[in-house]
């Protein structure tokens, strides 16, 4: 007997970014504001031995370390890996190699990327030199990168002392993290999300427990067995908690405060999220009884609205909490 066709699984595109916040102490703000101004910062530990990048406690004894020292603009790899296609964001749009680099008058290694034209040219004890970026803010980026340096003088660097000091000092940075990937839901979801295109939500049944999944996840959590039936459940459902938003996210064109909820659409055992409209955002309640409001083109539920039926008891949805 042939078996039945199978739906096609999807797959898509995704990113998540978000910028990173952080305020620098006075260490990593000397050593930021450092590259700026073309100098190297490292910090010096109770052992003696001298970090960089300086931190701001000694790994090894937890003592708070403020000893600063200034070392070479040279150094010598440490270890390499070749990187054939950079990604986007990385130091350089052609291939390089990720080097450690212990600085002249360093005592740890470095990680930034080495200009180089083929792996052939990098080698374990390499002489390289900092090659600094036209345009510095304070970053670790004001290092464009390393690149081979030919006049290879491996004499012992003196360390000097340094005061940290310097004129309009960085005092915090914008990190950005973004992850790019391509996703594939896997047939369960596959099957949920063109289940909505259809203005339908369709979870699935575990065969032992008999528990509905909304979204489906293809095997039952408690189980672990295959949910292989398809169940249509609501539409309409049951909020069950909630929180009220009042940060504004990027890219997010929603007016704040909005409210964001756990509903457990009615014959669903799993409580899916969505974004609770068409009421002020001080009047939403656990219990509140909600209905789907598709996007334009209905591929999906832009947000829920109240139905105008009772609020729920709480006993019909506690255990989806």
């Amino acid at each position: 007997m042939t078996p039945p066709p199978q739906p096609e699984v999807l797959r898509a595109p995704l990113v998540v970014e978000f910028p990173f916040t952080r305020s620098l102490g006075p260490v990593q703000s000397a050593f930021l504001t450092g590259l700026r101004d073309r100098t190297v910062l490292g910090v010096r530990t109770t052992s003696g031995s001298v970090l960089v990048p300086p931190v701001e406690y000694d790994p090894v004894t937890a003592d708070e370390i403020r000893d600063l020292v200034e070392v070479g603009a040279a150094g010598t790899v440490t270890t390499w890996a070749w990187n054939p296609e950079p990604r986007r964001g990385q130091p350089l749009d052609t291939p390089f190699a990720w080097v450690l680099v212990k600085l002249d008058g360093a005592d740890t290694a470095l990680l930034h990327a080495l200009d180089a034209p083929g792996p052939e040219a990098v080698r374990t004890g390499q002489r390289v030199r900092i090659r600094w970026a036209d345009e510095r803010t304070g970053a670790i980026t004001d290092i464009a990168c390393f690149e081979p340096d030919d006049d290879a003088g491996a004499a012992a660097h003196q360390v000097a002392p340094h005061t940290g000091e310097f004129e309009n000092p960085v005092t915090g940075i914008v990190a950005p993290a973004r992850l790019d990937y391509t996703y594939g839901p896997g047939a369960a979801q596959s099957r949920y999300i063109n289940a909505l295109a259809d203005n339908r939500t369709v979870g699935e049944r575990c065969p032992s427990c008999h528990k509905v999944y909304v979204p489906p996840r293809g095997a039952c959590p408690t189980c672990g067995v295959a949910t292989t039936d398809q169940v249509e459940v609501g539409p309409a459902g049951t909020v069950t908690t909630y929180c009220i938003v009042n940060v504004k996210a990027k890219n997010l064109d929603i007016e704040l405060p909005y409210v964001y909820a756990h509903i457990a659409l009615d014959g669903a055992d799993l409580a899916l999220h969505g974004r609770i409209a068409g009421i002020p955002y001080d009047q939403v309640r656990m219990g509140l009884r909600v209905e789907p409001v598709w996007s334009e083109g209905g591929r999906y539920p832009d947000h829920y609205r109240p139905t105008g039926e009772p609020d729920a008891d709480y006993d019909t949805y506690k255990e989806l909490i």
